[in-house]
């Protein structure tokens, strides 16, 4: 199997997704705690999942790999894999408390490995469960207590926890706690596959695949709250073999006051910014030219020097390279229009903005109330957005700009998935196009 990625455009063969579970319920009862952007339904967002997996597979007949599934599976059939599961799991798990009964129960355990299904031990890796035991007066009275320590609540986001290049995986270092074990999965997934990895990146560095944009002769990459300056080192020696890579710096908002940036506004580089189109690109226009811009030479392998040009921004280098730019409002980049799944030159699965419009405007009112300094301007602005987006009927990506570049757009309805803070581009590790 071919794990690259030349071109974000070119045709979509193979990707990974992961259904949420019970781990989303976790993160539900402190969303903002768990990165999520707002309050949803699990049930809803679970039955949008599956219609995203049904679009991929069947109108799309992109072939879809479950985590989840696909790792069961291999470790029912695979002995080796199996034995890998286990050992992984029992790393996250911790017994505290009575000496007596964590000794009886870690002996119990050990004694039924052979008798518990792969699933108990996916879960495991899921939630990180911690139990302690004490005892009660009474035959077999035993207080337990079972903590979930950092479950895996945005596992969902299939994304971010590698980048497929043109050589291969190039795996991710999360920069928050949150999300921190997350590459430990998806690693075993890609290892128990064959899959080609490249480079794991190393502490102190932060790496995110929601920063990585391959534009088939030159690559986009983020740095900022995601992705630091040492991910980034170590992304240009060891994860792609471009000849030209922007590296893209983090934008403010400009409506949020610059001493309180609000980071995940402009979390990864796609959400501001994608490309639909060999030679069609669709951001936000505010955001795309406050990013300012380095370009970086490949002199030998692993070897990138910096261009000694004046500064550029996003916006002009993208123009530079002769792409045309559809400009979104600062509600339809808020509402994930941006966060798109390219499926093949010209050819689009987008977030159907105007059904979360309304979500988005009604958590970025409860936000402006809170802190109304810090988000005032910007409720001010997405309200005027929607008001003018209504009046035109232009949401994206029902728009003229859209139609005029001929973009053949499907949308589909995310949401409750969109709650958690990304598209269905986030919701995709991508594996093979071409």
């Amino acid at each position: 199997m071919a794990t690259r990625v030349r071109a974000e455009w070119d045709r979509l063969r193979r990707l990974a997704v992961h259904r949420p579970g019970m781990e989303m319920w976790l993160g539900l009862l402190a969303p903002r705690a768990s990165l999520y952007e707002r309050a949803f339904s699990r049930y809803e967002a679970r039955r949008e999942h599956e219609r995203l997996e049904y679009a991929l597979t069947h109108e799309f007949k992109v072939e879809v790999v479950r985590l989840k599934e696909k790792l069961l599976e291999l470790a029912d059939r695979k002995p080796e894999v199996r034995e890998k599961l286990i050992a992984l799991a029992l790393r996250d798990l911790k017994y505290a408390g009575n000496p007596n009964r964590v000794d009886q129960a870690q002996k119990q355990l050990e004694d039924s490995l052979p008798l518990l299904d792969s699933g108990q031990f996916f879960y495991m890796l899921i939630f990180h469960p911690e139990l302690e035991l004490e005892e009660e007066e009474g035959a077999r009275a035993v207080d337990v207590r079972v903590t979930a320590r950092q479950p895996l609540t945005n596992l969902y986001f299939m994304r971010d926890q590698q980048a497929t290049t043109d050589r291969g995986i190039f795996l991710s270092r999360m920069s928050k706690p949150q999300r921190r074990e997350e590459p430990i999965i998806t690693r075993f997934l890609w290892e128990s596959l064959g899959e080609t990895i490249v480079h794991e990146t190393e502490a102190p560095g932060t790496f995110e695949g929601g920063d990585f944009m391959p534009m088939k002769d030159f690559a986009l990459l983020g740095l900022g709250d995601r992705t630091n300056a040492s991910g980034v080192k170590q992304f240009l020696e060891h994860g792609l073999g471009f000849k030209e890579v922007a590296l893209v710096h983090q934008p403010a908002h400009p409506l949020i006051p610059g001493d309180e940036p609000d980071r995940m506004v402009t979390m990864h580089l796609d959400t501001y910014f994608n490309v639909a189109g060999s030679g069609v690109a669709v951001g936000s226009e505010t955001l795309l030219k406050r990013a300012a811009v380095e370009i970086y030479y490949r002199e030998g392998e692993g070897d990138f020097k910096k261009q000694r040009v004046r500064a550029t921004n996003l916006h002009d280098y993208i123009r530079s390279k002769g792409f045309s730019i559809i400009d979104l409002t600062t509600l339809e980049q808020l509402s994930d229009a941006s966060n798109f799944l390219c499926i093949k030159d010209g050819t689009i699965l987008a977030v159907e903005v105007d059904r979360q419009a309304k979500n988005v405007l009604e958590s970025l009112s409860y936000q402006a109330k809170q802190h109304p300094n810090r988000y005032g301007r910007l409720l001010d602005q997405a309200q005027k957005d929607y008001q003018h987006l209504k009046e035109t009927a232009g949401f994206f990506p029902h728009t003229k700009e859209i139609y005029h570049h001929g973009i053949d757009a499907f949308p589909i309805t995310l949401t409750n998935l969109t709650g958690g803070y990304g598209g269905a581009h986030c919701m995709t590790a991508i594996l093979e196009r071409g």
